[in-house]
């Protein structure tokens, strides 16, 4: 006869890993999964309705546009109303505004203008999920995990990041782009799904303040006040802005005319994808003491997948080269919301990471707008070339901001009630 077990069991998630995360984890993976196939679709649904280089980036300029107009109200509003409401209702829009595109590229061909109005909702819902959805990731871990928990987030992503880039430029030259943008619209739906039912009592209830206006001035002061801040926000908003344009504009285009279309440019996407995961293991495991220095310092090979559809190289030297830049990425990735974790108050990390979005993604809609006209003026491959270039020049440029250099990690202390940032003197540099 057998007694029955009555020791604990333990969980397999570890400690760090609770309820709110792994929803979060589950839901941004599944969408994540989806909108890496539909960045693909979109640009060739485009280019299959007869548009040119121009109108994928106008398209493209559609969706960063209002990202960029409603960014400091998301920000607001998600540091105002319960954080996972605003999740829901984002990825509603996103439902709709996608399945919309969806239908009607199965159905037509869409007109350009109808292209440009349904990823500019889709903007709009992105503009209100991605402050409400950092300040809810954050606030889901203890400071004394963060940066583990951050890179096992991140490392999700990229594995979905991967299988996404891969299955949808395999779909889109299988079965055609409508598809791979209805499966995004249901991705979307499922995600709604389960953010519904986070949970949000451990944060405390909002002060009353003086209004939307009031709290987005309160989120400028927290943003202006740290040099470290503004200084890589600044940065990103350079380097976001051509690496969008060469990736979302000139990659589709070199895919077309020099690698055999839409299942070689998936591959290098998902090669990106696979070096995201890589570098998202290697951040469970290293833990660098200057964290902004060695995040910094990884952006400077974001400038190679430029460099690279300029010449341009074969297949595997593209797919090595967007494996290099995709490690590096994400051990600034990491670093980036390791620092933005421990110097941010809880209250108030939905506002400035809607600061933080907005700085990183003003340019890109001038970017992917210009950089049809840029390749009539000046050539494809010079257009690649100033890309590459602008990366290196405003990611050496950051690094003479001194926190930069010297902000450190603290491995414990509780969320929002950190001590002053500790920096490195110059003599110890």
């Amino acid at each position: 006869m057998t007694t029955p077990d009555t020791s604990p069991r333990r969980s397999r998630r570890p400690a760090w890993a609770g309820r709110n995360y792994s929803l979060l984890a589950v839901a941004a993976f599944v969408t994540t999964l989806g909108s890496h196939g539909a960045l693909i679709a979109s640009a060739f649904a485009v280019l299959d309705a007869g548009g040119d280089g121009g109108d994928v980036g106008l398209v493209a300029a559609s969706r960063t546009l209002t990202l960029v107009l409603f960014l400091l109200v998301g920000g607001a509003v998600a540091d105002r109303l319960p954080r996972h409401h605003v999740m829901v209702a984002a990825n509603a829009l996103n439902f709709l505004s996608q399945g919309a595109f969806a239908l009607l590229v199965l159905t037509g061909e869409p007109a350009l203008w109808q292209m440009m109005l349904l990823s500019a909702l889709g903007g709009t819902g992105q503009a209100f999920f991605n402050p409400a959805a950092e300040g809810m990731l954050m606030s889901s871990v203890s400071g004394e995990q963060a940066s583990r928990a951050f890179a096992m987030f991140r490392m999700a992503m990229s594995g979905a990041a991967v299988g996404g880039a891969a299955l949808g430029g395999a779909m889109v030259a299988a079965i055609g782009p409508g598809w791979v943008l209805a499966v995004d619209a249901v991705a979307f739906a499922v995600a709604a799904v389960l953010r519904s039912f986070l949970d949000v009592s451990h944060i405390a209830p909002r002060e009353p303040g003086g209004g939307l206006l009031a709290d987005m001035r309160d989120g400028w002061r927290e943003f202006t006040g740290r040099p470290w801040l503004w200084g890589i926000v600044a940065q990103f908003s350079v380097v976001v802005a051509v690496v969008g344009a060469a990736e979302s504009v000139f990659g589709p285009l070199v895919a077309r005319d020099s690698l055999g279309g839409p299942g070689p440019w998936g591959l290098a996407l998902g090669a990106f994808g696979v070096g995201t995961v890589s570098g998202a293991l290697l951040m469970t495991r290293w833990k660098p003491r200057r964290l902004l220095l060695a995040g910094t310092l990884c952006v400077f090979p974001l400038s190679l997948p430029a460099a690279a559809l300029a010449v341009p190289v074969p297949l595997v030297a593209l797919v090595c080269v967007m494996f290099v830049s995709g490690v590096t990425i994400e051990v600034f990735s990491v670093s980036w919301m390791t620092a933005l974790h421990q110097e941010i108050p809880e209250e108030k990390l939905s506002r400035v990471s809607a600061y933080d979005w907005f700085g990183s993604v003003a340019m890109v809609p001038v970017a992917t707008a210009l950089a049809g006209p840029a390749e009539a003026a000046f050539g494809r491959a010079a257009s690649l070339w100033g890309c590459a270039a602008l990366v290196v020049v405003s990611t050496a440029a950051v690094l003479l901001v001194p926190d930069v250099r010297r902000l450190t990690r603290r491995e414990a202390g509780p969320i929002g009630k950190q001590p002053a940032p500790e920096v490195v003197s110059a003599d110890a540099e």
